[in-house]
């Protein structure tokens, strides 16, 4: 059954598409966060099994995948990506070069978390190829820090963006996660004012989200913490909103904003529906209208590999309404609708039937519309969740 799930999926291999991207999720990480729901494991028994069955993984998408596919980004997430050291990095991006057909100028990101790197380490990744940091911080107060369970303190946060800026890394991100237990908007407002003081082109502002599974979601089911309600919770996403864009941080997604000319690349690909294509454990790949998935465990990841080349758990093939739901759900998320790309791709059936909600949208400010595109405004971003329930 497997092997007929892989030559549908392979069965894409004339598609041609250029501008994908990449995914590489690296499992390591020396703790696990109360909140985070990624997969991670705290040991590093085989990280050598991992970066072979690794390699061999990308060697064999390469096959049907590298012919007229340009690659305009990578991205390593985790876990955390930047615990490895550079020799291991430089040795992916190597067999990434030699497998798919990747950009000179292509983006290249790395996620690095404050307290796993140094100025020595960051300039070792910059010479990998490596031209993107994105720094997981969270929070700059010191009571937020330890509540989150991070192993960094404030101060080892804001040195890690000089040491990235002063390692030669023009393209900073940093991520920042509001409305935790207790939070004020004052305490809130003195992390943004933290971080726009920083030498960074990009944040990334997420609110707080219960996950199951999660530490967080346990100590919340038990009673012993309590998260503020969806109200507050707005409120700090405007004054996020408002405050950055008056700091000249432009915002091109729900929780994403950035100077102009420094949206990442690799996410918009996601957002713009675009082809990806994911290695590693957990990881997920996208072509045309397949989307497939791998195990998530490393060690059945690593034996899937090394028995099959691949670590093919399920796979799903999108049907017309499911492309054109999650298509225009990505683009108001982000950029907005372009109406010529959209009208390419679907019917005007959807545009004729909301019409009218879209004009009462328009005219209450939550959207822009032109004849080029439909676009939310912030507005709109605040309660995009319920005009895509309405819409879709």
């Amino acid at each position: 059954m497997k092997d007929i799930i892989l030559k549908k999926i392979l069965s894409l291999n004339n598609y041609k598409l250029n501008n994908s991207a990449i995914y590489i999720h690296i499992p390591f990480c020396d703790h696990k966060c109360i909140y985070c729901d990624f997969y991670s494991i705290i040991t590093t028994d085989n990280i050598q099994l991992f970066l072979s069955a690794l390699k061999k993984e990308i060697s064999y998408y390469s096959s049907s995948y590298n012919s007229d596919r340009n690659i305009s980004s990578v991205f390593f997430g985790g876990g955390t990506p930047s615990l490895m050291k550079p020799d291991y990095i430089d040795e992916i991006i190597s067999c990434l070069k030699r497998n798919f057909n990747i950009y000179k100028d292509a983006e290249i990101t790395l996620e690095t978390n404050p307290g796993t790197v140094d100025k020595e380490k960051l300039k070792a990744f910059k010479n990998t190829g490596i031209n993107r940091i994105s720094i997981g911080i969270q929070s700059f107060d010191e009571d937020e820090l330890k509540f989150l369970t991070r192993i960094h303190d404030s101060q080892t946060a804001i040195n890690t963006v000089y040491d990235a800026a002063e390692a030669g890394f023009n393209n900073i991100s940093i991520d920042l996660i509001f409305n935790l237990p207790d939070q004020t908007k004052e305490r809130w407002k003195n992390n943004l004012e933290t971080a726009i003081e920083l030498p960074i082109k990009h944040l990334s502002a997420y609110s707080l989200i219960l996950e199951k599974g999660t530490i967080l979601n346990k100590m919340v089911l038990d009673g012993k913490v309590t998260i503020q309600d969806e109200d507050y919770d707005a409120d700090l996403y405007e004054t996020t909103i408002e405050f950055l864009a008056s700091k000249g941080f432009y915002q091109y997604e729900v929780s994403n904003f950035a100077k102009p000319g420094y949206e990442c690349l690799h996410n918009n690909a996601y957002w713009k529906y675009k082809d990806y294509l994911g290695f590693g454990p957990s990881a997920h790949s996208f072509v045309q209208n397949k989307r497939w998935w791998n195990f998530t465990s490393l060690k059945k990841y690593i034996s899937e590999v090394y028995q099959k080349n691949n670590a093919l758990m399920n796979f799903e093939i999108l049907d017309d309404t499911q492309q054109h739901e999650e298509y225009v759900m990505l683009a108001l998320r982000s950029s907005g609708l372009n109406l010529n790309e959209y009208k390419n791709r679907f019917s005007d059936d959807w545009i004729t039937k909301n019409n009218q909600y879209l004009i009462k949208l328009s005219e209450e400010n939550y959207l822009q519309m032109d004849q080029l595109k439909i676009k939310l405004t912030p507005k709109g971003y605040a309660v995009c969740d319920e005009i895509l329930k309405n819409i879709l």
